[in-house]
């Protein structure tokens, strides 16, 4: 068992943008990445062969509120771990839960010990304190575990950002106590990432960048974007942030989002990403392609026998035609979903291949600038 390593292997001479690889117990990743989303142990739509053969998915998340509820715990200890229970042996993520305990904010209550909630599926209350959440993330059986947070909303004035980022650094430390305090799981190393917080507000996240780095984790996120600040506002903090976090270890914006924003993210220097965006969007008839996005529903794909998308490197994504999926969506057919999910999720671990192509060409900030404007289209 060894802890995460971060070799960064080049930076970009035009834009920060890096290129790198994480070393887990459960193997590699190539960075940047993008990891889907598997919230409950599953990524909606997409079973695991899938996944590796035709996502090609490094890394995929699993989330502490939800399968701390359901399956619950002793079942994923008794199967061995997450890792077992879905039969998925490449590196797996687990989000604290935090960002979904406090969107339940009218069934949730916010204390120094932690946040006490009610369960959205049986409505019994429960507590998550930081050392409550270290203990979870261990059963769960993550490679990359995260501290417990509290995530402000977008625009939180300046008083009510820095009294929540000073409760954060205080659930750290106590995060930290008891991760150090327990063992590892099922035979590998997991490792705890601290999150940066601080609202759009620069000295908040500087002063965050820097008590997160003075714990010298093998890796540091950035929460807290994307919940309903500006777009240009997110690029701002997030290229503040990649400026005040060590450049030695692996930056993962947590939760972001269209094509071009991870495009202008790793550009600022960030290595790992999520998003629900590509499979919520898919099993809404959107489709995000090479050259533009697809209302897969419009009536115009209805004779279009052309592939999904023949520039990249996904079996479903040249296998199946416009006409055939907007048919499945129309009839409400359990394949279109799996259809749509599966190339979405590709076109962005093609995004993230390609990048860092580019980057290791030194053609990636002309590329971005292009790909930008394109994928944007609506088509």
């Amino acid at each position: 068992m060894a802890s995460l390593t971060f070799n960064l292997q080049t930076t970009d001479t035009r834009s920060s943008a890096r290129v790198g690889t994480i070393t887990t117990d459960h193997g590699v990743i190539e960075t940047p990445i993008f990891m889907p989303v598997g919230t409950g142990g599953t990524v909606k739509s997409v079973n695991q062969q899938l996944l590796k053969d035709s996502v090609k998915a490094e890394i995929i998340l699993g989330n502490t509120y939800h399968l701390y509820l359901r399956p619950g715990l002793e079942i994923l200890e008794a199967a061995g771990g997450l890792h077992q229970f879905m039969n998925w042996d490449r590196p797996i993520l687990t989000d604290s839960g935090g960002f979904q305990v406090f969107s339940l904010s009218g069934v949730r209550k916010l204390t120094e010990e932690g946040a006490i909630f009610q369960s959205h599926i049986d409505g019994s209350r429960h507590l998550f304190s930081p050392e409550k959440v270290m203990d979870i993330q261990r059963v769960i059986g993550g490679d990359i575990i995260m501290a417990f947070d509290e995530c402000p909303p977008g625009a939180s004035e300046y008083n009510y950002a820095r009294t929540s980022l000073e409760l954060t650094f205080r659930w750290l430390d106590r995060c930290i106590k008891q991760f150090d305090a327990t063992e590892n799981k099922y035979g590998f190393t997991q490792n705890l990432f601290p999150i940066v917080q601080g609202g759009i507000h620069h000295d908040l996240r500087k002063l965050s960048c820097e008590y997160v780095s003075s714990k010298n984790a093998t890796g540091n996120a950035i929460g807290g974007l994307s919940v309903g600040e500006p777009t240009e506002k997110m690029y701002e903090i997030c290229a503040l942030c990649c400026e005040h976090l060590p450049s030695a270890k692996p930056r993962y914006l947590m939760g972001v989002g269209t094509p071009w924003n991870i495009l202008e993210c790793i550009s600022l220097g960030i290595d790992m990403f999520d998003c629900v965006m590509p499979t919520r969007n898919g099993r809404n008839a959107m489709l995000f392609t090479s050259k533009g996005i697809i209302n897969i529903d419009n009536k115009k794909w209805e004779k279009d026998f052309s592939p999904l998308d023949d520039g990249i490197d996904c079996d479903f994504s040249n296998y199946y035609s416009k006409a055939y999926l907007r048919h499945l969506i129309k009839s409400k057919e359990i394949l279109g979903l799996q259809i749509a999910s599966v190339h979405n999720l590709a076109f962005y671990l093609h995004i993230v291949k390609e990048a860092r192509k580019q980057i290791l060409d030194g053609t990636f900030v002309s590329w971005k600038n292009e790909k930008t404007i394109q994928w944007q289209q609506r088509l």
